[in-house]
């Protein structure tokens, strides 16, 4: 059981965080008793000690789980192709939400503890975030100092909700000169994962698409359900930057800010005769679900498709309730029983679509930056020290952009 557990840990892994193979690490370079593959700008000087403020979390829950500490130690670097960064500021996604009650906890344990310990707790969340360089390790190009954008790993435990963080370098890059650290905080996490559904998981623009940062999709149609949350606003603008027929929902109160995005075609999820509107312009190249609908909703719409992809895939919630055997198998009847229905109903497929921290994800969403097609929308900020204001915000819902904390 232990062997069969190890063998369906590798691939959730490459599938779910997109990490591994596709994204070399430089060996480690050090002498003996001394690490000499480390550059790095002194910290200010009330970082002396080696501590730094941070939001932990030692049990899973609600938002009052959620407890801020000065006394949280700085993050060091280990390999030769980390990056410590200074936070400027960060953001909350759903994401942090659902890993707040423990969402994914079985495979995310597995690949962030240790043989020697499994420890799980505490966890600092937060999965993007602007700042400085100021560590890193002799396989690092960027110089010191510079100003970057990035994103954390799922599988790691120390994430951005802090004054410091260490990530792989393939995480990082210059953060774009038309953002400022607010909208350079709100544009990766929620990007990556539309640019990784449309591109990898729905193919849009071919091989070229998912494996460099050309993008494509020209004439193709794509209808955005949530075309007003964090993921919908950048997907809208993503898709349109490539010359893509674009059709959204949203509540009727965000639907002139969807507009003002680019949509071609915007409609009231609320109003039915409105929603029977959109049978009019099937059948759709790809639907994406970025309003948490999930795959049952598929076979429930009256419009056909070749591809409907969601991000709120049971994957991890699965296999937390039945382990990692049985919830792989549970994972794949649910989705064969899905694609069965789906495509006896409305000729296409189901397919669960996932953040990826690709390289050219983040230079295909830096380039749409620096030529003003891509403009993230921020809904509200809130200071660092009310962090937890930013969770409840988010869980609210019905949001116009994304949700940035500042420190």
């Amino acid at each position: 059981m232990q062997i069969a557990g190890r063998n369906i840990l590798l691939p959730l892994r490459q599938s779910i965080l997109g990490v591994g193979r596709q994204y070399p690490v430089a060996t480690q370079s050090t002498s003996a008793g001394a690490q000499t593959n480390v550059e790095q700008q002194p910290p200010p000087a009330a970082k002396c000690d080696g501590k730094m403020r941070g939001w932990q979390l030692h049990n899973y829950g609600d938002i009052d789980e959620l407890q801020l500490s000065d006394k949280l130690k700085i993050p060091s670097i280990r390999s030769s192709n980390e990056c410590l960064v200074r936070i400027k500021t960060t953001s909350v996604n759903p994401i942090d939400v659902a890993m707040l009650r423990g969402y994914g906890a079985t495979v995310l344990n597995k690949m962030r503890c240790l043989p020697s310990n499994g420890i799980e707790f505490p966890l600092v969340l937060g999965r993007e975030f602007c700042g400085e360089l100021v560590h890193k390790g002799m396989g690092v190009s960027l110089p010191l100092g510079t100003r970057v954008w990035g994103v954390v790993p799922l599988q790691s435990s120390a994430g951005a909700h802090a004054e410091y963080v260490t990530v792989p370098s393939y995480c990082i890059s210059k953060a774009p000169k038309q953002l400022d650290d607010c909208e350079a905080a709100s544009v990766l996490y929620a990007g990556l994962t539309a640019w990784s559904g449309l591109y990898v998981t729905g193919g849009l623009g071919g091989p070229c698409g998912a494996t460099t940062s050309s993008g494509g999709g020209a004439h193709k149609r794509v209808l955005v359900l949530g075309g007003s949350g964090g993921v919908g606003t950048l997907a809208v603008q993503i898709l349109k930057s490539q010359k893509v027929q674009v059709l959204a929902t949203c509540s009727v109160r965000n639907m002139e800010m969807v507009r003002n995005l680019g949509a071609d075609l915007v409609v009231d999820y609320n109003d039915s005769e409105a929603m029977e509107e959109l049978c009019k312009y099937a059948p759709y190249d790809i639907i994406l679900d970025c309003a948490g609908q999930g795959a049952q909703k598929a076979s429930e719409l009256k419009y056909d498709y070749r591809q409907y992809i969601t991000f709120s895939s049971p994957m991890l919630a699965n296999i937390d309730q039945q382990g990692l055997v049985f919830g792989a198998i549970k994972n794949l009847g649910d989705l064969v029983q899905t694609n069965l229905k789906s495509f006896s109903q409305r000729g296409g497929l189901v397919k669960w679509g996932f953040f990826s921290p690709a390289p050219h994800g983040i230079e295909f969403l830096k380039k749409l930056v620096e030529s003003r097609k891509l403009i993230p929308q921020i809904d509200c900020s809130f200071d660092f020290a009310d962090l937890p204001k930013a969770f409840e915000r988010l869980k609210s819902g019905h949001m116009q952009g994304k949700t940035v904390v500042k420190l």
